[in-house]
């Protein structure tokens, strides 16, 4: 079979962790810059369908796509690395710090927005003929995109900063999940059926992701969109990435660590008997590893 049982599946989160948290600052910046790349190339792929087309829903099929990619090339996410480096620390793995996790998380962050903002600079150029001719319809409606969500939040003050962040603790919910799900196959087939789900589920919803933002804000700022950079921080790349950190640290990294990874003693009855010992149960996660 090629499912991953729950508490095996932790295993793997947990060397995933470990693996990232000790990887070299160069390797780490290269994989986070291609992974932002392909994540944005596909971001600007599906609102291109999404406009061309008028139905979000196809765009949002398809996003996935280079979620998949990503992840099959072993490329790195900060809203992935905010799950799994933190189950490193927790399970005492020799190295793993406080501080390296910090570190991990910086130099994550600085390869994505590095790999977002070349894909935004060449889009641009796509868009409007190397700046020569006004955006095309989908740079216009990349440009909406921007300014719908940061000046759009704006105007509804701290309801709107609330909004903003309960969103990107959403979107990570939904894209650790997929990250998780990476893991949860031993064949292509069945990790990319796995990860699909999430994304396309996120990406529909209009949740906030803070690397697909490190692509459509600056995108919208070159193709002419009503916003500033100090808008595009506060009210829209901030809140996101502590909702992003929030979402899927709580919902799926410390949750499945929880419950597969340090499981409660069962509650099963002991042995019936006047002169029995009490049966101690041995924990339901190494009881799930033996189970088909």
């Amino acid at each position: 079979m090629t499912h991953v049982k729950p508490a095996d599946l932790v295993t793997r989160m947990i060397d995933a962790g470990e693996a990232k948290v000790h990887l070299s600052t160069r390797d780490t910046l290269i994989r986070s810059f291609m992974g932002a790349a392909l994540l944005t190339i596909a971001a600007a792929f599906a609102v291109t369908v999404s406009t061309q087309t008028g139905e979000p829903l196809l765009g949002a099929i398809l996003f996935p796509v280079g979620f998949v990619m990503l992840y099959l090339l072993g490329f790195d996410l900060l809203t992935g690395v905010f799950t799994l480096a933190p189950l490193a620390w927790l399970a005492k793995r020799p190295g793993v710090t406080v501080r390296a996790v910090l570190r991990n998380w910086g130099l994550v962050f600085v390869g994505n927005l590095a790999g977002a903002i070349m894909v935004a600079v060449l889009m641009a150029i796509y868009f409007t003929y190397g700046f020569s001719t006004e955006p095309s319809e989908v740079g216009l409606a990349i440009g909406e995109i921007g300014e719908g969500r940061t000046v759009g939040y704006a105007d509804h003050g701290a309801a709107g900063m609330l909004t903003l962040f309960v969103r990107g603790v959403l979107c990570n919910w939904m894209v650790s999940t997929g990250v998780v799900f990476a893991m949860i196959s031993t064949s292509v087939t069945g990790k990319v059926a796995a990860m699909w789900m999430p994304i396309m589920l996120f990406f529909y919803m209009g949740f906030e992701h803070s690397i697909v933002n490190m692509f459509l804000f600056p995108s919208g700022l070159l193709l002419g969109a009503d916003f500033t950079i100090m808008d595009y921080l506060v009210w829209n790349e901030i809140p996101t990435v502590i909702g992003n950190l929030v979402g899927g640290l709580t919902f799926v990294g410390l949750v499945l660590y929880a419950t597969h990874g340090r499981t409660a003693p069962s509650r099963r009855p002991a042995v019936a008997g006047a002169d029995a010992d009490p049966v101690v149960s041995e924990p339901t996660a190494a009881r799930e590893r033996e189970l088909v």
